[in-house]
């Protein structure tokens, strides 16, 4: 089980420090914490409702360079010094970025009433949230206060819980964006989605994919242009071959579940990973194969990034929208730079496999390699279009529900939400007929291009 874990962390500061007695409230994530001596409260707030997500009770257990830290289920984050008594960064252990949170007076007033676990309320919860922090109304060409005001006559004091998930599901479904999700445990319903079109690959579903079906297309390659058999490391989510003698290929099929024992366990197990397969010395030229990745933590990105530089350039930075109601406002960037690791790594010539199973921290990891010198040569297909970390919400009724609420920028200042990064070399990846034929022209395509560097 994880935990909220929440530390006061100020480089070089003493056991002792400010109190972090008092109610805080974030920037651009609806987040509200009352915390008094060794309890915490949490609250989702927007500005018609409230809905209190649990409670945390304090844990002495000394924390290298905290003052405090409280336990809950959930998520591991610690809470940074930011040069004020009254204002801190949140951060998630996973995340690529830190969530302001600055100290208010007291709860807003709409938590003096908490919403209901109606109809209605659960309706209300549902539509504001979306209204205040969704990133993609404009892209999607969408009229969210018709929608809301469309789907409200719907909902009265009868409505039935399944009656209720058609509607919430109905109003989201349009938008095609993986990152959006609405679950019901109590009546085993879930909705997500990938973008459509991008779901052909995935032959009944995601979940029963990622089993005989994902198996089968790894073995076109495998069978058809690996020379050695693939080690594998991190739980089997990073494997590593050799496609010809002087040629490596590292695939890369997800950012998550490396160790037990979390986020941190999961980075030494990559680091140990990567001096490994990088200590290669028949290693001249190098494929990147992304093509089945479902996302996890951006930081596992930016260190296998960091083994390929050869000099340290900004990745990418990250905004949260910052306004209820003006959608064009958003949080201070954090900027995520990539630095040449002094392990062992590979400088030399590099492609990159991608399309539309690249999916999230899959996503921000291309973004990752984008500034990489020399350049890496993209093959494939778009990837999926979504890049934020999932704001997860509950309602009233236990329900959880997520969204996209950041923006992932590139020194330029372009996102890639929606239609997701683009190729630099169109191939079709994963084809019926390329399937059927038992080739990969990705990976020809790739051996072409090396061999041209």
């Amino acid at each position: 089980m994880s935990v909220l874990l929440l530390a006061l962390v100020a480089s070089g500061a003493p056991a002792q420090g400010p109190s972090m007695d008092g109610v805080w409230r974030s920037q651009g994530y609806g987040n509200v914490f009352d915390i008094h001596g060794p309890t915490l409260n949490a609250f989702e707030v927007t500005n018609t409702t409230c809905v209190a997500v649990g409670t945390a009770a304090v844990d002495t257990t000394p924390v290298p360079g905290g003052i405090a830290t409280f336990r809950t289920p959930g998520i591991e984050m610690f809470v940074r010094a930011d040069g004020s008594a009254d204002r801190k960064l949140l951060h998630s252990e996973g995340s690529a970025s830190d969530e302001r949170i600055d100290r208010i007076a007291r709860l807003p007033a709409v938590c003096d009433h908490p919403t209901e676990n109606t109809p209605a309320g659960n309706f209300e919860v549902f539509a504001q949230t979306w209204a205040e922090h969704y990133i993609s109304f404009d892209l999607k060409k969408t009229d969210w206060g018709k929608v809301v005001e469309t789907n409200r006559s719907k909902v009265t004091s009868t409505t039935t819980p399944t009656e209720l998930f058609d509607i919430l599901e109905k109003m989201i479904a349009p938008f095609g964006d993986t990152h959006a999700f609405l679950a019901a445990p109590a009546i085993d319903r879930r909705f997500q989605r990938l973008r459509p079109g991008t779901d052909r690959v995935v032959k009944g579903g995601f979940q029963a994919f990622r089993g005989s079906g994902m198996a089968a297309l790894l073995g076109v390659t495998d069978r058809a242009y690996l020379k050695t058999p693939l080690r594998k490391f991190c739980n089997d989510q990073i494997q590593y071959g050799h496609i010809d003698e002087a040629t490596g290929y590292l695939r890369i099929l997800s950012f998550s579940n490396y160790a037990t024992g979390g986020f941190a366990a999961g980075l030494v197990a990559l680091e140990a990973a990567l001096d490994d397969i990088f200590s290669d010395r028949a290693l001249g030229a190098l494929v990147i194969d992304v093509r089945i990745n479902g996302g996890g933590a951006d930081p596992y990105g930016l260190a296998i990034a960091s083994r390929l530089a050869t000099s340290e350039y900004l990745a990418y930075t990250k905004e949260a929208r910052a306004d209820p109601i003006d959608r064009n406002k958003w949080t201070p960037g954090d900027p995520s730079v990539v630095r040449p690791s002094a392990r062992p790594g590979f400088r030399g010539p590099t492609v990159e496999l991608i399309g539309p199973l690249t999916i999230s921290a899959g996503e921000t990891f291309t973004q990752a390699l984008m500034g990489r010198t020399p350049p890496i040569t993209r093959i494939g297909e778009n990837t999926q279009g979504v890049f934020s970390d999932v704001l997860g919400r509950r309602l009233p009724n236990g329900w959880r529900f997520g969204l996209p609420n950041e923006v992932f920028r590139t020194p330029q200042g372009t996102t890639f939400d929606g239609p997701g990064i683009p190729p630099d070399a169109a191939v079709p990846v994963f084809a019926d007929e390329d399937v059927a034929a038992g080739r990969d022209p990705g990976i020809a395509k790739a051996l072409e291009i090396l061999r041209k560097k």
